[in-house]
């Protein structure tokens, strides 16, 4: 067995670290101290370096301007990209990206692609349904009135939304099967209400009131939205794992010099006891997340369906990240409370993602579901 990365995606890599090594995670004012949003728009000039490193064309095939890679390439540079706290919707448009390649009609894809590639146009996703608590497909009703479809529903706690220009969000039809619609933000019947994360960054509440789409702008394809939502929930790992990546960094640097009775605090048992654990944590995190990309990206057979490799990498994502913050803020002592120092912002991002992952018990309990449903030999 061979567990390396391709060339292609060490390539994409070190793309990624060049691009983001000028990223100060303190660029826009803190979370803590601000009562509103950090900024009114995501960085669009990281953006747009991002775009000329080729970096928001991984998923996206040659024909259409991009690399041809996999979502194993995209987790690699959302792992990079949460190191530094990067502001800027690539979870989002690489998962519609690769979306549309796989699914859509090539008339659509034409369309929009290119323009993804080059960063013109901005998409990102709708996810959370309603309330955050229900499937999202079930927020928004669709039924089809001749060569257009028609929406009404809400979508809550969809990032980026009030600059992004289209929003990929999920749908169901009165027979029960989802459909996935472009909508661009400023279409009629589309209202945003402003949402704020727990990281400071501007959401919205999506609510559409008969919106009018022709059927070129959606994708009826059955086996899409299972693909966006196993790729946004991988990815959102990936973004764990570079997060709590770099607050142990964070952790080990500053312990290794704060001194406590003439000795560095890293040397005392239980600091290193509990660094260890989180250390673990983070393997934990890595090689669940690298298998659920495996199997997302391969389609590789096994013994429960791709969800089930999701499902326990999300148990340890949003438990481990948790953790390692926790753990972090601890050690720190009161610096970790610093709002001239960065962790806290790493803090407050750490529980966006917990909170956009879920609860670890409903991932566990979506395991024993499948694991019900599935004999294994």
């Amino acid at each position: 067995m061979d567990f390396t990365f391709t060339e292609e995606q060490q390539a994409a890599v070190e793309a990624a670290k060049a691009v983001f090594s000028g990223v100060a995670p303190d660029g826009v004012p803190s979370p803590a101290l601000t009562p509103g949003a950090v900024a009114d728009d995501f960085d669009r000039a990281l953006w747009h370096k991002l775009a000329d490193a080729d970096l928001l064309s991984l998923s996206i095939t040659p024909e259409h301007g991009g690399a041809g890679l996999d979502p194993i390439a995209l987790c690699l540079v959302l792992r990079e990209s949460a190191k530094v706290l990067a502001r800027v919707p690539l979870l989002e448009s690489g998962a519609a990206a690769h979306t549309l390649q796989h699914h859509a009609a090539e008339e659509l894809r034409t369309e929009v692609l290119p323009r993804i590639a080059t960063g013109e146009l901005v998409v990102t996703v709708a996810a959370a349904g309603r309330t955050g608590h229900e499937p999202a497909e079930l927020a928004v009703d669709a039924h089809q009135d001749g060569a257009h479809w028609i929406l009404d529903g809400t979508q809550t706690a969809v990032p980026w939304a009030p600059t992004a220009d289209r929003i990929l969000l999920p749908a169901h039809t009165p027979d029960g099967h989802a459909v996935l619609a472009l909508v661009p933000r400023t279409h009629p019947g589309v209202t945003l209400d402003d949402q704020i994360s727990t990281s400071g960054e501007r959401h919205a509440e999506v609510r559409l009131d008969s919106v009018r789409l022709s059927t070129r702008e959606t994708i009826t394809d059955p086996a899409a939205w299972e693909s966006l939502r196993n790729l946004l929930a991988t990815g959102t790992c990936a973004l764990a794992l570079g997060l709590g990546e770099r607050v142990l960094a964070m952790t080990s640097d500053y312990t290794s010099k704060r001194e406590q009775f003439g000795f560095p605090v890293a040397t005392f048992q239980a600091v290193a006891v509990q660094a260890a654990d989180r250390f673990i944590d983070l393997r934990a995190m890595e090689a669940t997340l690298w298998q659920a990309a495996w199997r997302i990206t391969t389609g590789a057979p096994g013994p429960l369906p791709p969800a089930g490799d999701v499902a326990v990498a999300k148990i340890w994502a949003s438990e481990g990240v948790r953790r390692v913050v926790q753990t972090a803020q601890h050690l720190h002592g009161g610096f970790g409370a610093d709002t001239d120092y960065s962790l806290h912002r790493y803090h407050a991002w750490a529980k966006q993602l917990e909170l956009s992952l879920g609860p670890a018990a409903a991932h566990e309990a979506t395991l024993g579901d499948l694991l019900a449903a599935h004999a294994l030999a």
